[in-house]
């Protein structure tokens, strides 16, 4: 088979699967930097039992999420060599920075606050964990300036056929960059607010001995949900009044991308509509809008707080189940439109995607990556959900060394009376 296809398959299922990952990695951070903050303010139990039980969650996805983040930094070396070698000089910068910042910086942070309960001060374990949300969104910040140098590059001249750096503030404000970085972390707390939002209805339908715990997680994911698809919404609509001036074959009018097509053409030979990026690649940015709109009536849920409606009438607790999955499928549309509209560049008006790749890429490095990439799919998934059924029971996270394994007696009972006519 063509290295070309397999090499750009094997990339898009690692970037997609590992986007889910970062997706809700973002997502949490924040709202466990909520909880632990609530909980060292009003000194609230409730508070201590979902910080341990989201920060179990957020654990798992983030350990494995890092396994596939390294399996997709591999591919920079294996299949794209022509990449390394031509960008590698201006692309490698903030992939370096982002290696310090997420591989040893957030990683020392978070194992800091893993091992840090009952061992520091409060305030000081707190710190730990901004420290871990500030690196965790400063990570996504480089990997951004990287990807968006890819889109528009800037700050770079050409010397003996290789792209050099020569401006780094340039990256910092390409047009490319900005509003789709605020669109990436909104995208990241609509996903986690609609993730927490929907655990906590599962439990609560399920008549959760801890409803206290979950009827606020409710709350908190509703409300965060409602402010990052609102965000999420704003920043997409704004990439809209450059994107076809950086990108004229992928957003401009139809005048504009056989102006541009036919000006590639005339630089670097073929035809006009061999740089022109597939005629659908308008579909991922039609669907991703669409969820984007079906999730924004979140909203509609909030005066359903009062007197707990929201819980009585349950259909709304359906509901936001049944959303769950839609910020991760709008995330996926998202990539794809920004990442197939700048084909066929790998490099946008420097380098040709065919030019970058490895030609030695193989069907069997695909099938491997792709395997060891489910099977890490699937130990999350059964480890997640492992944690989202055992609830606030007993977190392993914050345990002291001498805390005895709570019998179900001992389980937080529920501190609400009759609901729906029917006493917990």
């Amino acid at each position: 088979m063509d290295p070309l296809l397999l090499a750009r398959l094997q990339f898009a299922t690692t970037a997609s699967i590992h986007f889910l990952f970062v997706l809700v990695t973002l997502g949490l951070v924040t709202l466990l930097v909520y909880l632990q903050t609530a909980w060292l303010l009003t000194r609230k139990p409730v508070y201590e039992r979902l910080t341990r039980f989201w920060g179990t969650f957020y654990l798992v996805n983030y350990a494995l999420g890092i396994t596939t983040g390294i399996v997709m930094e591999f591919q920079f070396g294996l299949n794209w060599s022509g990449l390394s070698r031509y960008v590698g000089n201006v692309f490698g910068a903030p992939l370096a920075i982002e290696t310090l910042v997420a591989f040893f910086l957030e990683s020392t942070l978070l194992g800091m606050w893993i091992f840090g309960w009952h061992r520091l001060r409060r305030g000081v374990h707190l710190a730990l964990l901004y420290g871990v949300a500030i690196t965790a969104y400063a990570s996504a910040f480089w990997i951004l300036v990287a990807n968006s140098w890819l889109q528009h590059p800037v700050g770079y001249e050409e010397r003996d056929g290789v792209a050099h750096l020569t401006d780094f503030g340039a990256l910092l404000t390409n047009p490319a960059f900005g509003n789709a970085f605020g669109h990436v972390v909104s995208a990241a707390l609509t996903t986690g607010g609609f993730l927490m939002a929907g655990i906590a209805s599962w439990q609560l339908i399920r008549r959760t001995r801890d409803y206290e715990a979950f009827r606020k997680s409710l709350r908190i994911g509703v409300v965060t949900a409602t402010f990052g698809i609102t965000m999420a919404v704003g920043f997409g609509f704004a990439q809209f009044g450059y994107l076809g001036e950086i990108q004229p074959t992928k957003f401009g009018n139809d005048e504009d991308k056989a102006a541009a097509a036919a000006d590639f053409a005339a630089r670097f030979g073929g035809s006009p509509t061999d740089y022109l990026p597939p005629a659908w690649v308008g579909a991922p940015l039609g669907f991703m809008i669409l969820i984007a709109f079906t999730l924004m009536w979140v909203w509609v849920f909030i005066p359903f707080f009062y007197r707990d409606w929201i819980i009585r009438l349950k259909f709304p607790l359906v509901l936001l189940m049944i959303a769950t999955p839609l910020p991760f499928a709008a995330a996926i549309f998202g990539w794809f439109f920004r990442e197939l509209g700048r084909q066929p560049w790998v490099a946008y008006g420097l380098l040709h995607t065919e030019d970058a790749v490895t030609k030695t890429s193989g069907a069997v490095m695909l099938t491997s990556f792709t395997a060891l990439l489910l099977v890490l799919v699937l130990a999350d998934w059964v480890l997640l959900a492992r944690v989202a059924h055992r609830g606030t029971a007993d977190p392993a996270l914050g345990r002291r060394p001498d805390e005895p394994h709570p019998e179900p007696a001992d389980r937080p009972e529920p501190v609400l009376g009759p609901i729906g006519g029917t006493s917990w």
